[in-house]
């Protein structure tokens, strides 16, 4: 069976950002106006079974017709390329019997209590208007309306740009140009989704990355693009929470995010040789999230190194001072953070970054065979991702081998090149997990993986142990050495001495769990 498919771009703003938005001249629409208001009603299980399998169900209103529309879940935050069936009903209520060609009687069948009710619901004033841009046709809809759950109420502002014919690289370039006029960002969630988390109280919480589900039957070429916007999804929605409250784990997960992406473009770098904007769009990812990185110190230097130490040293003067200026200087540095994500540079990267996913030629044009892969002459994005996985996963395990030895007696910056090459296989044995099922090679993975972690987490103490002392010197280095009352400096010695304390302790673990990394078996294998 082939599903109906809707291809659209939805973009977040504020309800002011309508109004300049519709007086844009790009947006005038070939014909009229349409205005219409609707209200959807969102139906699941009580398990929320259609949800888990990545289906939603809902019945609009509009006017005095109903229709009801099954649709699969989105595979990129924003763009929206996925299943989609409509049928009319004759109420406000779902008709199974219009929902047999899609894979809702399944999922019911196998549920404990199948029958559906209300979960949620949707009030927009939809205006629509079709728009020629480039050699496109599309539909723009300008959304303002509410969600209504029974946990509470929200406010829906978006703008949906819907490809009725033509190319989506034309949706991609119109919200760019648009974005330069109002502060529009990529959706983060669908109206759906966006529901389901105001429902449970998880829409303004840290997310985690969630796993990524890869057909067994994929190329490499489909596993990047499912891997990085993954990614990107994860960096949306915890953009959105730091926005809203500076939640400190969001910004921890915001760098997440940003290093599982920066991390993917480097493990495909054979699919994407031939495509320069990849190591354009990493370097300047990595340029303008800079000023994130002493931000994430100063928040974990006050909440476990000053905080362990305050508990050591009750007593001990200055280090409430030492205190009350870290969190100053944090202050300080989260307003950074904030005023990049709220810059138009940032927004228009993000939407570049999603563009060049979509439409970029790494996928698009021509590709060179991958000469790393003997006797194949086949373009490296078109390998099974199983086969590339392998080929990827072995060298950067051949490089934490080589890099990690005598790992006790390295220098700091060894021992973070070593770090850095442990994130990376780490991340990448998280992007591959889903195409290594059979229970021989997940048993394999679960104890590769905590091999890994077990490295990462001394090799992060020691890496703590360096930032400490950078994070001390930022606060001590100003102009004037008596601006910091010598009671502080001493505290702060004292702290930087405490926090050293157990370093060759933390070495000698390191190198330890380097060996037993080494001596693990490789899961892809």
């Amino acid at each position: 069976m082939v599903a109906p498919r809707e291809i659209e771009l939805k973009l977040e703003c504020e309800g002011s950002d309508l109004a300049e938005l519709s007086r844009h001249p790009f947006l005038q629409a070939e014909g009229s106006e349409d205005s219409r208001f609707l209200t959807s009603t969102y139906f699941d299980t009580a398990a929320g079974d259609l949800r888990a399998a990545g289906l939603t169900l809902r019945v609009r209103r509009d006017g005095e017709t109903f229709v009801q529309t099954v649709k699969a879940a989105a595979t990129a935050p924003g763009l929206f390329d996925r299943s989609e069936w409509e049928a009319p009903v004759p109420g406000n209520a779902p008709d199974l019997a219009q929902v047999s060609e899609t894979p809702v009687p399944e999922v019911l069948a196998g549920a404990e209590a199948p029958e559906l009710s209300p979960t949620f619901a949707t009030l927009v004033e939809r205006r629509s208007r079709v728009v020629l841009y480039g050699a496109s046709r599309i539909e723009v809809a300008f959304d303002e309306g509410r969600i209504e759950t029974p946990n509470g109420d929200a406010p829906l502002w978006e703008l949906e740009l819907e490809l009725k014919e033509g190319r989506s690289e034309d949706l991609f370039t119109l919200a760019q140009a648009l974005a330069e006029t109002v502060p529009l960002r990529l959706g983060a969630l669908s109206k759906s989704a966006r529901g389901f988390s105001l429902r449970d109280g998880t829409l303004r919480r840290p997310s985690k990355a969630r796993p990524v589900s890869l057909a067994p039957d994929a190329t490499a070429g489909e596993a990047f693009r499912a891997i990085a916007f993954a990614c990107l999804s994860h960096l949306r929605l915890n953009e959105d929470v730091f926005l809203h409250n500076r939640d400190v784990e969001a910004l921890h997960q915001l760098r997440v995010a940003l290093r599982r992406l920066r991390s993917a473009l480097t493990l495909f770098k054979p699919v994407l040789a031939q495509d320069a904007t990849a190591a354009t769009l990493r370097d300047e990812i990595k340029r303008i999230t800079e000023p994130f990185g002493h931000a994430r110190n100063l928040d974990v230097f006050l909440a476990e190194t000053l905080t362990a130490e305050m508990a050591r040293r009750p007593d001990e003067a200055g280090l409430d001072d030492l205190r009350r200026r870290l969190e100053a200087e944090r202050d300080r540095a989260h307003d950074g953070v904030l005023a990049t994500l709220e810059s138009q540079e940032w927004r228009g990267l993000v939407l570049d970054v999603a563009a060049w996913l979509e439409t970029g030629a790494w996928r698009t044009g021509p590709a060179a065979p991958d000469r790393e892969v003997p006797d194949r002459g086949v373009p490296a994005r078109d390998l099974p991702a199983r086969d590339f996985a392998a080929q990827v996963l072995d060298k950067a395990l051949r490089r934490i081998r080589k890099r990690g030895r005598h790992l006790d007696r390295q220098e700091a910056e060894e021992r973070h090149r070593v770090r850095i090459e442990a994130k990376k296989l780490r991340y990448g044995a998280e992007f591959f997990a889903s195409l290594y099922t059979e229970k021989k090679l997940r048993k394999r993975h679960k104890a590769f993986v905590s091999a890994l972690s077990d490295l990462q987490d001394h090799l992060g103490s020691l890496n703590d142990q360096a930032t400490a002392h950078t994070v001390l010197a930022s606060l001590v280095a100003v102009p004037d050495p008596q601006e910091i009352p010598g009671e502080t400096a001493f505290a702060a010695g004292l702290a930087a001495g405490d926090n050293e304390a157990d370093g060759r302790k933390l070495l000698k673990a390191a190198a330890e769990a380097h060996g037993d990394l080494v001596a693990v078996k490789p899961f892809w294998r």
